[in-house]
């Protein structure tokens, strides 16, 4: 092939490179962009766990099961051993106390708590009789309704206040309104003698006006703060009393110097603010006891009070540590209704 042959063919192959170099590139049409359907208020949503009516369902159902294991242990011979301790014989209010401490009738593991509660002194400091008129505030499961009840019995009377089981399906208050009743309807024998007072805001009525010795209210007034209660509970403990009859209060105790407006919500409230509110509220403060201290408590947990057992809300985190701790540090006070001023 002659050489000028070489020249051609390189000269039309540039000429052809340069024509496709100068062509657009091919269209390509873009990805389609999603978009929400035209009724994208009706469309799923990724699950958000059980709705508080579902938790409420399931927290009752707990109880319900609870409560039938619990009504396999009364046998008749369990009724028997109850009624004798209900009906016997004690020199003073602390011997038929102790006694009924001892009692086959009280819940499972409840003992366990009784280092930490120190029921008999934690009473009788209150000044608790036989033949009182006593109202039990916030009885929830019935850890001192087992005791008041038999004390009580005979010669006096127990009023517990506890929520509505009646109350709004979402609520978990109804479901410690249903579980009071599940307890107290499981023995008729030591309870049936009991009355049931609903707590109803915000017209509280604890009983008729002055016919109660004595009112109890068990680590209960912060939530009372909690829930911007605490004026009516107050109320309705003055007006139940008799004059002069004593409201016994036990509460963990936050750090002096703070206002239970901002520790409440940790389970604390400070000694000082608490008699204060209870003072304006027509109250005298007759006597202070440390039986239920516990100078060990820190009072400065993540999840509060309840950090601590026997909650231990941070499940196993640091357990051993909280548990070494105990239950929380707690005033015990014991007032006297007098006339407002």
């Amino acid at each position: 092939m002659p050489p000028w042959t070489y020249a051609l063919l390189i000269t039309l192959f540039s000429l052809t490179a340069c024509k496709k170099k100068d062509k657009d590139p091919p269209k390509v049409d873009p990805a389609p962009v999603a978009k929400a359907p035209a009724d994208a208020a009706a469309a799923p949503t990724p699950d958000a766990g059980p709705s508080p009516a579902e938790r409420v369902a399931a927290a009752l159902k707990k109880a319900e099961e609870a409560n039938a294991e619990e009504a396999k242990r009364w046998t008749p011979e369990l009724k028997q051993q109850a009624v004798a301790l209900r009906d016997g014989k004690y020199k003073d209010e602390k011997a038929a106390l102790e006694a009924i401490l001892k009692g086959g009738h009280r819940a499972p593991k409840a003992a366990e708590r009784d280092g930490a509660r120190h029921p008999v002194e934690t009473l009788t400091f209150f000044g608790i009789k036989p033949t009182s008129t006593v109202v039990e505030l916030g009885a929830g499961g019935g850890w001192y309704t087992e005791l008041l009840a038999l004390l009580l019995a005979n010669k006096g009377k127990l009023i517990v206040a506890g929520p509505d089981p009646a109350g709004p399906a979402d609520k978990m208050s109804t479901v410690y309104g249903k579980r009071l009743d599940m307890f107290l309807a499981k023995s008729p024998e030591l309870y049936g003698k009991v009355e049931r007072n609903t707590i109803k805001m915000p017209d509280l009525k604890l009983g008729a006006d002055g016919t109660a010795d004595l009112v109890l209210a068990f680590r209960e007034m912060h939530n009372w703060q909690r829930r911007k209660e605490l004026d009516a509970y107050l109320k309705a403990i003055h007006a139940v009393l008799k004059d002069g009859g004593t409201f016994g209060l036990v509460a963990h105790r936050a750090k002096e110097g703070t206002k239970g407006e901002d520790t409440a919500e940790s389970g604390y409230l400070a000694e000082a603010w608490v008699i204060e509110k209870v003072k304006a509220a027509g109250f005298e403060l007759v006597e202070k006891s440390e039986v239920n201290a516990n100078p060990k408590d820190t009072k400065d947990y993540k999840e509060g009070v309840w950090t601590l057992p026997p909650n231990f809300a941070l499940k196993e985190v640091d357990k051993a540590k909280y548990a070494a701790i105990g239950e929380s540090d707690r005033m015990t006070l014991r007032f006297k209704k007098v006339k407002k001023t």
